[in-house]
């Protein structure tokens, strides 16, 4: 993929779902991971040239593992000219020695979030942006169903009233195979997650039987992809109404 590739995955998705007004001052939520560091890379190009202006920073939510090294992060954004912050937390702490949680992920993320949304409002953010990719709606979709009983993914645009914050996903076009790849080409400095629970989870699993059932149904992804913008899950209608 290059770099006009994704741009237009991610211009697409910011003007089928009406994603970025003028003057949003947006926070990208940055774990270290491909998919926010791609997600910042095609921000800061997509606010050169988009028709509305807005401000971009990225703010990373520090669980407190000592083994979390942000320099090359810290350096990439200032390549960006897109400042960044680091908001630090004892969730680790919290949730491995003092509670010692078997199933940590769901209390893990409410904690992030939680963590995130109040630092974006202390900066004055009206938007924060995650980097969930095209896959990661398909898993949601199949984790949903699978153990919720329920027909439901994460949505383009979510308006949190409790904070008063949208949380947008202009990577919702790219297939995760395509990020990738460019991430590997342009030697973004991807940092692994230190979570002892990493690569062990619900998604993981839902991942690996989309691959699984891949082989013998190759537009799969597609095919889910396709049944959720033509469903009425919602959020999902098109600013068009397509």
């Amino acid at each position: 993929m290059q770099l006009q590739h994704l741009l237009s995955y991610v211009r697409r998705a910011v003007q089928d779902y009406n994603m970025i007004a003028e003057g949003d001052r947006i926070a990208i939520g940055i774990s270290g991971g491909k998919d926010s560091l791609i997600l910042a890379l095609a921000l800061s190009h997509l606010k050169r040239f988009y028709p509305k202006s807005f401000e971009i920073m990225g703010i990373t939510v520090s669980l407190g593992f000592d083994n979390f090294d942000l320099s090359e992060v810290s350096s990439f954004f200032d390549t960006l000219q897109v400042p960044f912050y680091v908001c630090n937390t004892q969730i680790a702490q919290i949730i491995f020695e003092e509670r010692k949680e078997s199933n940590p992920c769901s209390l893990c993320s409410k904690m992030r979030k939680g963590a995130l949304y109040e630092e974006a409002k202390k900066m004055g953010c009206t938007k924060i942006a995650l980097g969930h990719n095209k896959d990661d709606i398909n898993e949601t979709l199949l984790m949903s169903l699978f153990y919720e009983g329920r027909i439901h993914t994460m949505a383009p645009v979510t308006y949190m009233d409790q904070v008063d914050l949208h949380i947008i996903r202009p990577l919702i076009y790219a297939p995760e195979k395509d990020i990738r790849g460019f991430v590997k080409k342009e030697s973004l400095p991807v940092v692994k997650s230190p979570c002892p629970a990493d690569g062990q989870t619900k998604r993981e699993t839902t991942k690996e039987l989309i691959s699984s059932l891949q082989r013998d149904i190759p537009r799969l992804p597609e095919h889910l992809f396709g049944a959720i913008q033509r469903s009425t899950i919602e959020g999902w209608k098109t600013k068009e109404g397509k």
